[in-house]
This record gives structure tokens, C-alpha cells and sequence, in this order.
């Protein structure tokens, strides 16, 4: 497996676009990605008991067994607690992309990100439709395109491309994502699509989706919220020409380590990426008796308000960590457990046996002062390990968020 230029559009067959429609102020707003090839599809979706329009129809589009076309996605109004207009509004955004692209009914999946409670202009949705398909590239232009125009608060596109090997045949799997605030996915606002030409089954493309969630988006955090509108969507044209997967083995192996490459990144390009933030803020979990113990320790320490503005001051404020893992609801002996900050700056002991270690406080800041800073902390209970990655809280996320509507 290595990495290759682009994104969404990497996978042979795999066309996209974004345009500008005036749902947000200058900036592109509608994106699409398109499959002349039909395309087996899978799909995550969030847990939170109120769920977007397009969620709702997603799910019923991935559970149909349909093969799908098409992606099309829209910035800046989210479609979320909108009733039955919205569920409307998402059929039609379908039918038109069907109809414009001309591919068959049930083809088409709808997303929306951004502001929850309006209704979707649809007159300007339909137009987009019209001028995507114009937009419409294979290069690595249409998938960066289609990157910005996904974004809201975000600062920057995301998007990661790998080559591997299935079958005797070379593979492309290519993804984008957005995601700034209100993260904090269970299954933000986050969506993210990941294009891949490789052959596989519709059972085995969900069994390595949603395998692979648990333990790269599921485990990232900006803020506790866990979003309305959460997506992840997989879809696979075949085109690479590999023995389709039907089953686990060697090549469904090498498939789901392309999978976890591609989300790992995409992952933690969210967490940097979180609104106001300055810094990536990784935290591993060693040593655990389980694998669920490891995620729950780190996915504590990572949500930490307290935390999380101690890495923004650049303060080894370690008493903060461990009250985060102790309120984790898992078990472990706060005794045994050692703490470590690590950056490009170098590796420091903070904590030894639950107590403070003999370290430099200068040397601490100057290792929490790089953009990228992992918390280590060893429990000394099994050989079980979690990674959860997050960001620190700044002044800037709550300026963001107390004028996001305006």
C-alpha cells in the first residue's frame, strides 16, 4: 500500500465536481461524486436520537441493496428537524440527480451539513444539480473541488488517496471529509465519502466499514457533541478488475488496511481541524487488560475540557488527565499508571505510579508547544491498546460557535 495524489476521484471511474449555488456567502456549496459504473454501497450513521433527513434517507438507500450512482452533497443548510419537508426535499434532490445524470431510481444518496432547522431552497439545489454535471472531472481537480465545497467552519479540505495490491491487481481507494465542530461521532457535524474501484461484496464492504469506525472516527472528539447528520459512505465500482471479495482472507486484509489508512487520516484531519484550534491532540492508552478499557480511557482523556485547554497553555496539568480516566466508567489502579507528553520536541515522564514524576516544567511546555501532542498513558494491566485523537480548546471555538448562524 502506498499513498497516492488525490482524493475521491483517485478510483478508476469515479468522476467529481462542486459548484457554487448561493447556499453559503461566496464560497462553493453543492458537491458530487459519480460513478458511471454502479457502485456497491455501505454506510455509517450517527447514534443521536435525532437524525437528519438525509441520514434517514441514506440509511434506506445503503439497506436497499440498490447499487448507487451518485453522491451529492450540500453545505450550509443541514436538513436536520425539518419534519416531512425535509424527507421530501431529500426524494427530489434524488430524483432530479437521477434524472440529470440518467441513472436509475434509488440510485442516489443526499447529504446536507450546516446550519439545523431551514429548509433546503430548492430551486437552487436543482439548479446546482444541473451545474455539477457540467463540473463533473476525473482528476485529482474534481475530487478537491468537491473537498471544498463540503466544507463549512473548516479551514481546510481533507482528502487522502492509497493504491493496494488485491487479487494480482492494483486497487485505488480514495476519500474526503469534513468536520470543525460539533464532533463527536458515534455510530458531526462530519461527513466523510470514501470512493474505491476495488471488487467486493456489499456484506464484506459494511463488515470493513463498520469494523473499521470503531476504532478511527468513533474515537475522535472537538467538542462532546455528537452531530444530526454523522454520515461515513463506502462505495466500490469494481472497476480494478480483482476476484471479488466474498470472504475474510488475504485480500480482504489488504482491503481493510487500505480502509484504515484512508480513515486514520481522515480522522485526525478532523481533530486538527477542530474549530479554534492550534494544536492535534493525540492520546494512547497502553497496556490495557481489554481493548473497550483502552477506548474508554482515551476517549475521556480526549474529550476533557479541562485538558484540552491545559494543551492549549501548554500546561503538563497531569492531576486533569488522571481525573479524566477516572471518571471514564472503566476500572484500572491509578497507582500502576504512568504518564507520558510526547511531540517533535521529544518525550517527557509526567506522571510515575500515580504520582508526579521528577520532571522539568520548562521541558514539558516546550514539548506541549508543537501543533501535534500525544498523552501516553500506561495502565500496566495487558497488552490492549486505543488511540482517540482530539484538539485543544481555545479562545477561538467559542468565538466560532457564539457567531456560527451569523
Amino acid at each position: 500500500m502506498k499513498r497516492i495524489e488525490g482524493g475521491v476521484t483517485a478510483p478508476t471511474g469515479f468522476q467529481a465536481g462542486g459548484v457554487f449555488v448561493g447556499l453559503k456567502h461566496k464560497k462553493k456549496d453543492m458537491a458530487m461524486i459519480y460513478s458511471a459504473s454502479p457502485c456497491r454501497a455501505a454506510g455509517v450513521f450517527t447514534t443521536n436520537v435525532v437524525k437528519a433527513a438525509p441520514v434517514l434517507w441514506n440509511r434506506q438507500v445503503v439497506t436497499s441493496g440498490v447499487p448507487c450512482h451518485a453522491v451529492v452533497i450540500n453545505s450550509g443548510i443541514a436538513n436536520a428537524c425539518t419534519g416531512k419537508l425535509g424527507m421530501q426535499y431529500c426524494e427530489e434532490t434524488a430524483r432530479e440527480v437521477e434524472s440529470v445524470m440518467g441513472c436509475e431510481k434509488g440510485s442516489a444518496l443526499v447529504c446536507s451539513t450546516g446550519v439545523i432547522g431551514k429548509q433546503l431552497p430548492m430551486d437552487k439545489i436543482c439548479q446546482g444539480i444541473g451545474l455539477l454535471k457540467d463540473a463533473m472531472a476525473e482528476g485529482p481537480e474534481g475530487g478537491h473541488a468537491a473537498a471544498e465545497a463540503i466544507m463549512t467552519t473548516d479551514t481546510k479540505p481533507k482528502e487522502i488517496a492509497v493504491s493496494f495490491t488485491v487479487g494480482g491487481r492494483t486497487a485505488t481507494m480514495g476519500g474526503m471529509c469534513k468536520g470543525s465542530g460539533m464532533i463527536h461521532p458515534n455510530m458531526c457535524t462530519m461527513l466523510c465519502f470514501i470512493t474505491t474501484d476495488c471488487a467486493i461484496s456489499k456484506e464484506m464492504l459494511q463488515k470493513a466499514l463498520s469494523d473499521d469506525v470503531v476504532d478511527t472516527f468513533n474515537m475522535i472528539s472537538v467538542d462532546g457533541d455528537t452531530s444530526t447528520n454523522d454520515t461515513v459512505l463506502l462505495l466500490a465500482n469494481g472497476q480494478a478488475g480483482n476476484p471479488v471479495i466474498e470472504a475474510e482472507g488475504e485480500d480482504y486484509d489488504a482491503f481493510c488496511e487500505a480502509l484504515h489508512e484512508v480513515m486514520v487520516d481522515l480522522s485526525k484531519k478532523i481533530a486538527g481541524d477542530g474549530e479554534g484550534a492550534s494544536a492535534l491532540f493525540e492520546v494512547q492508552v497502553i497496556h490495557a487488560e481489554t481493548k473497550e478499557q483502552a477506548r474508554l480511557l482515551s476517549k475521556s482523556i480526549v474529550t476533557s475540557s479541562l485538558t484540552k485547554a491545559a494543551v492549549f497553555g501548554h500546561d503538563a496539568n497531569w492531576g486533569r488527565i488522571l481525573c479524566a480516566m477516572g471518571y471514564s466508567g472503566a476500572e484500572f489502579d491509578p497507582d500502576q499508571t504512568d504518564i507520558y507528553f510526547k511531540s517533535q520536541g521529544g518525550c517527557i515522564q509526567i506522571v510515575k505510579d500515580g504520582m508526579a514524576a521528577d520532571y522539568s516544567e520548562e521541558e514539558a511546555t516546550e514539548i506541549l508547544s508543537f501543533p501535534e501532542v500525544t498523552a501516553i498513558a500506561d495502565i500496566h494491566a495487558g497488552e490492549e491498546e486505543a488511540t482517540a485523537w482530539g484538539c485543544d480548546l481555545t479562545y477561538d471555538y467559542v468565538r466560532i460557535n457564539a457567531d456560527y448562524r451569523s
